[in-house]
């Protein structure tokens, strides 16, 4: 076994390993309401499940040069966002939204997806995705880097409003097949849906 100690690997080198081993990890695609009123869209794969009593997810977003996100920044600002599950079919149009552009531009053009009014929050959500969560702001944390330099922000949100095709949804259980949920590996690798199995847990 091979024994590695993070404190003598670089920042990058830290994040490979992660990256490539804390897999598969799903993906969230990310709307948020600037100031101004512009909506931004973003997908991070440093995403979970926090607890289902209430209903709370994390959102992990990592900073750039200690500046934060346009996402991190709308939803502490606004206190609200969407979160939508990537499935197979916008996954393309999701990675588009990952292109850096300014404060004042909005990625909806570039994705070519299409904005739709929310239930429960200001925020839009996305009309093509098959899964909305709107959210809102319960912890927003400032974690790891320096003293002074944060290196991410950690949003904990409150889902208020759950979105979801029909036909995927029967008595209560979410259809994974008909989801055709997408999962992040390293680099620009990513996962379809594969092979499932079931395990009984022990009593």
């Amino acid at each position: 076994m091979l024994t590695l100690n993070p404190e003598e690997m670089s920042e990058r080198e830290n994040y490979k390993f992660l990256t490539g081993s804390i897999i598969p990890r799903p993906v969230a695609l990310v709307t948020t309401l600037s100031a101004k009123g512009v909506v931004n869209i973003a997908p991070f794969s440093y995403f979970n499940i926090v607890s289902a009593t209430p209903p709370l997810i994390s959102l992990s977003i990592q900073r750039r040069k200690g500046a934060k996100k346009d996402t991190a920044r709308n939803a502490e600002e606004k206190g609200e966002f969407v979160v939508h599950i990537t499935d197979e079919s916008i996954v393309e149009a999701a990675n588009k939204t990952a292109i850096e552009l300014p404060h004042d531009e909005s990625e909806l053009p570039v994705s070519g997806l299409t904005a739709i009014q929310s239930s429960s929050v200001s925020v839009p959500g996305i009309m093509e995705a098959k899964i909305r969560l709107e959210c809102r702001l319960e912890h927003a944390l400032e974690l790891g880097g320096t003293e002074g330099e944060p290196a991410c922000d950690l949003l904990i949100g409150r889902v208020v409003t759950y979105h979801i095709e029909p036909s995927l949804y029967h008595d209560g259980k979410i259809d994974p097949f008909l989801l055709s949920p997408v999962s992040r590996l390293a680099g620009n690798d990513y996962a379809a849906l594969g092979k499932t199995f079931a395990l009984k847990r022990p009593r």
